[in-house]
C-alpha cells in the first residue's frame, strides 16, 4: 500500500476508536455498561443490528462467496423480512415489558434455572468460537499486506477491539457501529464503480453481468427442492428463516443491540429497518464479487489467491513444477480471454447461435483454466499438506489491493477493518452481558453491588476477547469464513429457538421436559451436522422441531410439580 493509504487506513481507525469512547461517556452501573441505558433512536438500533450481523466476513468473503460460486448464497437472507416481522410481534415487547439484560433471563422465569443456565451456555459456546473467526477475517489483511504470519496480526486487532469494548460498553459500540456503517456503505459503492470502470473498452455494466451468467455465476434463484442443496430458494426462506429467527431473537449479540432502543417502537423500527435494507445490501456486496469475475476475464487472475501459501511453495523444492504450471496458467488465460472478447462481440451482434458458440468455447477455457488451477493446489499440498486450499477469502482482497486507486485502498481495506470491529465489539459486550448475568450474577454472587457488576462485566469481556482470539489463531484451517460462521451457529442456533419457540407458545410445557428435549436436540444436530446428512440450513429447522416434538413427549412422563414449588 501506498503511504497515502496507510494514512487513511490508520485515521480512520483512530475516529472510530476516539468517537466511541468520547460518545460512550462515563458508565456508573451495569444498565448503562450493557444497556446503553436504554436511550438510542430507531435508526441507532437499526445500524447497530446491521453491523453486527455485517462482520469483516461479509466485505472479505462474500465478494469471494460469488466469484467461485455465483450469487446463488443470497438465497440465505430470504427468510430474513419475515423473521423480523415474527420479533416484532413476539420477541420485542416481551423483553421490553420484563426489562431484561439478556434474552436467557426470560427462559428462567419461564421455565427454570437449569433451562436458562443451558441456553446461555450453548449461546458462549457458539458466539465465542463464531466471533473468533470475525477477528480472523481481517487478519487475513494485514498478514497480506504486510507479509507476516497471521498470528501476529490477529493478536493486534483482537487487543484493539478489547481495549475499546472493555473501556467504553455498549454505548461505544452503538455509537462506533452507527459511523462505521455510513463509512461501508460509502465504500462499497465506490469499489462497485470502480470495478466497472476498470472493465475494457467495450465492455460495460451490462457486458460484464452477462459474460459472469453464461459462466454460472447470476444464478440467483434456484427453484429446484434438494435438501443437500446448501443454498436454494427452499433452504433459504424455511431454513434461513429459522437461523434469522434464532439469530436475532435470542442470541444476545443482537437481542443486546435492539434492547438499547428506547421504546417498544423504537426496537421495531429498527428491527424492520434491518429486514428491509439487508437483502439489497448483501445482493451488491455479492454482485460486486460478479463483477471482479468479469474483471478477470481480461485481466490475469493469480492461480492462487492466497500469496503466503504462493510464497511457501515458490520457496520450496516444489518451485520449479509449480513455476511451471503458472506458465501454462498464463497461456490458457491469454487464450480465455480471446474467447471472452468473442463472448462480448456475439453479445452485441445478438446471434443466439453466435452466443451459444462462444459461450461453449469460453467454456472450455475456463476449465482448462481450473485444472491448471487444481494441478498448482495438489503441488502446494504436496509441500505443505496442511495449506489451505480455499483461497476465497483473498479474492476481493487481491483485486483492491492491485487494482483501486490510492487512498480507495486504504478506505476499503478499513471498511473491512471497521466491519470486524463492530460485529466483533458487539459479541464481546454480548458475551460479557450473558457470562455476568446469566451465570455470575445469578448463580455465583447474587446480591453484590453494581460497581461490583460492573467490574466484572469488564474482566468477563476481556475474558472472552482472550478467547475468541485464541479461536481465531485456529480460523485458518476453516476455510470460506461466511459459509463456516453459518454453519458453526446451524449447529446450535436451531436448539436455542426450539427452547423460545416452546417458551412463547407451549404454556404447558415445564422446565425438565424442554431441558431434557435440547440436550437430546443438540446431540442429534452434531451427529447430523458431521455426517453431513442434509445442507446446513436446514439443521436450524430441524433442531428447532425436534425440540418442540421431544419435549411434548418428555412433559407427558416427567413428575408434574408439586404445588408448593414454584411452577415450570
Amino acid at each position: 500500500m501506498s503511504l497515502i493509504d496507510w494514512i487513511v487506513l490508520g485515521a480512520t481507525l483512530l475516529i472510530i476508536v476516539l468517537y466511541g469512547v468520547w460518545k460512550s461517556g462515563t458508565n456508573k452501573n451495569i444498565d448503562q455498561y450493557l444497556m446503553g441505558g436504554r436511550s438510542l433512536p430507531w435508526y441507532h438500533v437499526g445500524l447497530s443490528v446491521m453491523a453486527t450481523q455485517a462482520s469483516a466476513i461479509t466485505f472479505l468473503s462474500a465478494p469471494g462467496q460469488a466469484y467461485s460460486d455465483g450469487m446463488r448464497f443470497v438465497q440465505f437472507y430470504f427468510g430474513l423480512p419475515l423473521a423480523m416481522i415474527v420479533l416484532c410481534v413476539t420477541f420485542v415487547p416481551i423483553f421490553h415489558k420484563l426489562k431484561v439484560y439478556t434474552a436467557y433471563e426470560f427462559l428462567e422465569q419461564r421455565f427454570d434455572l437449569k433451562t436458562r443456565a443451558l441456553t446461555s451456555f450453548l449461546f458462549l459456546v457458539q458466539r465465542g468460537l463464531s466471533t473468533g473467526i470475525t477477528i480472523y477475517a481481517p487478519s487475513i489483511i494485514l498478514s497480506t499486506i504486510l507479509q507476516i504470519n497471521t498470528v501476529y496480526t490477529t493478536l493486534f486487532i483482537g487487543g484493539l477491539v478489547i481495549f475499546y469494548t472493555v473501556y467504553g460498553g455498549t454505548k461505544a459500540v452503538s455509537y462506533t457501529q452507527l459511523l462505521q456503517m455510513s463509512i461501508i456503505f460509502l465504500g462499497m459503492f465506490l469499489a462497485g464503480v470502480v470495478v466497472v470502470s476498470l472493465l475494457p473498452n467495450g465492455v460495460g455494466f451490462t457486458h460484464a453481468l452477462k459474460l459472469a451468467g453464461k459462466l454460472g455465476r447470476m444464478n440467483v434463484i434456484d427453484w429446484k427442492f434438494d435438501p443437500s442443496n446448501r443454498y436454494n430458494i427452499w433452504s433459504g426462506v424455511i431454513g434461513g428463516f429459522f437461523l434469522q429467527l434464532s439469530y436475532f431473537g435470542t442470541d444476545q449479540s443482537q437481542v443486546g443491540r435492539y434492547l438499547t432502543g428506547s421504546s417498544i417502537g423504537q426496537s421495531r423500527m429498527g428491527l424492520i429497518m434491518n429486514g428491509l435494507v439487508k437483502i439489497p445490501m448483501q445482493f451488491l456486496i455479492l454482485l460486486i464479487g460478479v463483477l471482479v469475475f468479469a474483471f478477470y476475464q481480461f485481466n490475469r487472475p493469480p492461480m492462487f489467491f492466497n500469496r503466503y501459501e504462493v510464497q511457501q511453495v515458490k520457496q520450496s523444492s516444489y518451485a520449479g513444477q509449480y513455476n511451471k504450471l503458472e506458465g501454462q496458467y498464463t497461456a490458457v488465460f491469454e487464450q480465455r480471454k480471446n474467447k471472452a472478447d468473442d463472448l462480448i462481440k456475439a453479445f452485441d451482434s445478438k446471434d443466439e447461435a453466435q452466443i451459444s458458440k462462444a459461450q461453449e468455447a469460453l467454456k472450455i477455457a475456463d476449465k482448462q483454466s481450473t485444472a491448471i488451477r487444481q494441478a498448482g493446489i495438489g503441488v502446494m499440498k504436496k509441500n505443505n499438506s496442511k495449506a489451505n486450499e480455499d483461497d476465497t477469502n483473498y479474492v476481493f482482497l487481491n483485486f483492491v489491493t492491485h487494482y483501486l486507486p490510492r487512498g480507495l485502498i486504504g478506505l476499503l481495506i478499513a471498511i473491512i477493518f471497521l466491519a470486524s470491529m463492530g460485529s466483533t465489539a458487539s459479541a464481546l459486550n454480548s458475551l460479557a452481558s450473558t457470562s455476568v448475568v446469566d451465570i455470575y450474577k445469578r448463580i455465583v454472587n447474587p446480591g453484590a453491588s453494581d460497581k461490583n457488576y460492573l467490574i466484572a462485566s469488564r474482566l468477563a469481556t476481556v475474558f472472552w476477547g482472550i478467547v475468541c482470539v485464541s479461536m481465531a489463531l485456529y480460523a485458518s484451517r476453516v476455510g470460506n469464513l461466511l459459509e463456516y460462521v453459518n454453519k458453526l451457529g446451524s449447529y446450535i442456533y436451531g436448539t436455542i429457538l426450539g427452547v423460545f419457540v416452546v417458551a412463547f407458545y407451549l404454556k404447558t410445557i415445564r422446565g425438565t421436559a424442554v431441558f431434557i428435549a435440547a440436550i437430546i436436540t443438540e446431540a442429534l444436530i452434531c451427529i447430523c451436522g458431521y455426517y453431513e446428512i442434509v445442507a446446513y440450513l436446514w439443521l436450524n429447522a430441524i433442531g428447532c422441531i425436534l425440540v418442540i416434538i421431544i419435549s411434548l413427549v418428555v412433559n407427558q412422563f416427567a413428575p408434574k410439580p408439586s404445588l408448593n414449588k414454584e411452577a415450570s
